[in-house]
């Protein structure tokens, strides 16, 4: 068992923050409120006095890359992006990861506890995200849940790729994730209609049996989309068949806010700590995650590790903060709202009873330069932090 006691607690489900405590069983919140407990605690509990403190949720990255792109280890070491095949739905990101990673160390020691990682953008279909804790030697005892959402992606990235084999435009990649929607749907129409005939079922397919989530509305499209026109065709052939998506990196969501907030899709937006490195992200922002959340939208503050490091994950929240987004907006665009992008709010992304035993222990506020993490609880246990 472990007590935490006298800390400001910023649990990202309330705005004020109140000074409390935590008590954690078995990897669990068990108990959380203001002031102390006066109960006597069962022989060998850790005790830690906060005082002083703020505490907050372990930090959540809604879409990065982490372990499937390698640190220092250049392009031999990158598995986030299958290069044969621009549709490709039948990927899992859980075995490209390396759990070794020493990205994966440098996020837990700055307090994000869990990340949603999946394949890259060079795909119209590239496979589907994961989501883990950012500490273990083996991917398996990490994850919290697979196959949270199908990759998907618009614009220049699958032009660039695939322009000499493919697809040279943006009608070709629409085209070609449609052509994988339809067929999915009527492979998923005949399963259905053989029943438990076996001579009357089609013949096994992989990639459409990795879309049958998508299309049974268990699983988002995770749409890939910098520009405006590319975020509308998104949302068109989303509609078209009738399935869930969530929009990534949304660079221009500020130029078109009032149609993204009717539409009420969650939104990822990043990585913004980078140069404009190509056309479609000219209009690049820091005031983009602040002006989407001020209209209602749901908004996650995204690195795309390892495109920013994943550690600077809440210094991206203050840097939109420092342009204006609203502080409890951008703590929970790192926190709970990427929890709910990845559909895993019911373990992480906000501190209350029966969630996982994921925060931090700050000395100020994270998202400020100044503020210095002192120590990281995952799953209850304390993160070694010796190193850094």
């Amino acid at each position: 068992m472990l007590y935490v006691k006298n800390g400001l607690i910023h649990d990202a489900i309330h705005r004020d923050p109140y000074q409390g405590y935590i008590l954690v069983e078995d990897g669990k919140i068990k108990e959380i409120g203001e002031g102390v407990i006066t109960q006597e605690f069962p022989e060998g509990t850790k005790m830690i006095d906060a005082a002083g403190l703020h505490i907050y949720p372990g930090f959540v990255e809604a879409h990065g890359h982490i372990g499937l792109d390698g640190y220092g280890i250049g392009y031999e070491g990158m598995d986030y992006n299958e290069m044969n095949d621009i549709v490709c739905p039948q990927m899992r990101g859980l075995d490209g990861v390396k759990p070794m990673d020493p990205a994966f160390r440098k996020a837990a020691a700055a307090g994000v506890t869990c990340v949603c990682v999946g394949p890259g953008s060079a795909n119209v279909l590239g496979g589907t995200f994961t989501t883990i804790k950012t500490v273990g030697k083996r991917v398996d005892d990490m994850v919290v849940r697979d196959g949270v959402a199908m990759k998907c992606a618009f614009g220049e990235n699958p032009k660039r790729v695939y322009r000499d084999k493919k697809d040279s435009s943006r009608m070709t990649t629409a085209a070609l994730l449609r052509e994988m929607l339809f067929k999915a749907r009527e492979y998923m129409e005949k399963k259905e209609a053989a029943g438990e005939d076996v001579s009357k079922k089609p013949a096994f397919d992989m990639k459409m049996e990795a879309l049958l989530p998508v299309i049974r509305r268990e699983i988002p499209l995770k749409a890939h989309a910098h520009a405006s026109e590319d975020l509308f065709t998104a949302l068109r052939i989303a509609k078209e068949f009738n399935v869930r998506i969530t929009l990534e990196h949304v660079t221009e969501g500020h130029l078109i806010v009032e149609e993204l907030a009717k539409e009420n899709v969650p939104l990822a937006v990043g990585p913004t700590l980078t140069n404009a490195s190509k056309f479609e992200l000219r209009n690049k922002s820091w005031i983009t995650p602040g002006v989407l959340a001020a209209a209602g939208c749901q908004v996650s503050i995204i690195t795309d590790s390892p495109v920013i490091p994943q550690e600077y994950l809440p210094l991206c929240a203050g840097l939109a903060v420092e342009a204006g987004m609203d502080p409890f907006a951008a703590l929970q665009a790192i926190t709970i709202n990427p929890a709910k992008h990845a559909g895993i709010e019911d373990r992480v992304g906000s501190l209350e009873v029966g969630k996982d035993a994921d925060f931090v222990i700050v000395d100020g506020c994270p998202m400020q330069i100044n503020g210095k993490v002192k120590q990281v609880f995952i799953n209850g246990k304390e993160v070694d932090r010796t190193q850094f």
